[in-house]
C-alpha cells in the first residue's frame, strides 16, 4: 500500500500552515517527517487522517480513508502521547480502540507485552510517565496490524534503550511491506531510522528523497587532505580546477565528492599525504544548513 497526499493546505487565520504539500509514502521504507517547530508537521498528519479540515486530500491506496471497511487496519495514528480517557486502564483504553476492527483481546495483550506494558495493564494512563504514555500509543497505533503507522514525536519521553528499540521496531514493521511515516526533532537518531525524508519548512515542501540524496545537497561535504607540502598540493588542485581552502595546520578542505581524485593529483605532483578523509554533513548539519530562518517557534497543531 503506498500512501499519497495531494494538494494539503490548511489555514489558520491569517497564517498559512501548510501550504499546497504533496508527496507520496512508499511501502519498505521509514519515512522521516522534518521540518523546524511551527513548519506544519502535526497539521500535515491531522489533514492526512482528516482529524482537520482543509483542503487537498490523501489517497490510501488509492482510496480515500473513509472509503476502506475498516480505517485502523489501514492506518495506525500516534499524535499525542497523552490522548487517553485517565479513568480508563491502558488495557481497557486498547480494547476501545480494538472494537472498530473487531481486535481479540489476545491481541490487546500481545501488543502490551511486546511495549513493555503488560505489568502495567491495570493501571489508569493518567498515573504513567511521558515514556509510558508513548509506549501505550504505540500498542493503539500497531493494534490492527495497519498498513500505515503515522507516528508524531514518539520517541519523545523516551530512555536512550527506548529510542532504540523504537528504532528497531519501526524498521522491522517497514521491512514487513508496511508504510511507517514518523516525525521527530532527534534528527540524529532520525539518521539511523529513516532511509527517506519528508522535509518542510513554513508549510512548504523542500525535500522528499533518500537521507543519503538530502545528505548530498550540503556544502558541508569534502575532502580533508593533510599534507606538510599544502602551498604546493594548494597550487595544484587549484591549476585541476578543485577549491580548497586551509583547515587547520596541515590540512586542506576540498570541495569534491571523490577522495581518489585529490590522492591522484597528489601523487601526480609528488606531494606527500599524512590523511585523506572524505567528510560528510550529518542529517542535522544538513536540515539546519537548509532550513535556518524559517524557525517559526509556534506551538500547538501547527508544529
Amino acid at each position: 500500500m503506498s500512501v499519497e497526499a495531494i494538494g494539503l493546505t490548511k489555514v489558520f487565520g491569517s497564517k498559512t500552515a501548510v501550504k499546497d504539500l504533496s508527496f507520496t509514502l512508499e511501502p519498505g521504507v521509514v519515512t522521516g517527517f522534518l521540518g523546524p517547530n511551527g513548519s506544519g508537521k502535526s497539521t500535515t498528519m491531522r489533514l492526512m487522517l482528516g482529524l482537520d479540515r482543509g483542503e487537498g486530500e490523501t489517497k490510501w491506496d488509492g482510496r480515500r480513508l473513509t472509503d476502506h471497511p475498516h480505517a485502523t487496519k489501514v492506518v495506525g495514528a500516534h499524535l499525542d502521547a497523552r490522548f487517553f480517557n485517565p479513568n480508563r486502564t491502558a488495557r481497557a483504553h486498547l480494547r476501545m480502540l480494538g472494537a472498530e476492527a473487531n481486535i481479540p483481546n489476545t491481541r490487546v495483550d500481545e501488543v502490551l507485552d511486546l511495549v513493555g506494558l503488560t505489568s502495567e495493564a491495570k493501571k489508569r494512563p493518567k498515573t504513567f510517565s511521558l515514556g509510558m504514555g508513548q509506549r501505550l500509543g504505540l500498542a493503539g497505533a500497531i493494534l490492527a496490524n495497519p498498513k500505515v503507522l503515522v507516528l508524531d514525536e514518539p520517541a519523545n519521553g523516551l530512555d536512550p534503550q527506548s529510542i532504540q528499540w523504537l528504532r528497531d521496531f519501526l524498521r522491522f514493521y517497514a521491512s514487513a511491506g508496511n508504510v511507517v511515516f514518523v516525525s521527530s526533532h532527534l534528527l540524529t537518531e532520525m539518521q539511523h531510522m529513516a532511509e527517506h525524508v519528508v522535509v518542510i519548512s513554513q508549510g512548504a515542501l523542500i525535500a522528499d528523497e533518500p537521507v543519503s540524496a538530502f545528505v548530498n545537497r550540503s556544502t558541508r561535504n569534502d575532502v580533508l587532505v593533510r599534507t606538510p607540502d599544502r602551498a604546493r598540493l594548494a597550487a595544484a588542485l587549484s591549476a585541476a580546477g578543485l577549491i580548497a581552502t586551509e583547515d587547520g595546520n596541515d590540512g586542506l578542505a576540498v570541495q569534491v565528492g571523490d577522495s581518489r581524485q585529490v590522492g591522484d593529483i597528489a601523487f601526480t605532483n609528488g606531494v606527500a599525504v599524512h590523511e585523506l578523509t572524505r567528510r560528510t554533513a550529518s542529517l542535522e548539519e544538513v536540515f539546519l544548513e537548509l532550513t535556518t530562518g524559517s524557525q517559526d517557534y509556534a506551538t500547538g497543531g501547527q508544529s
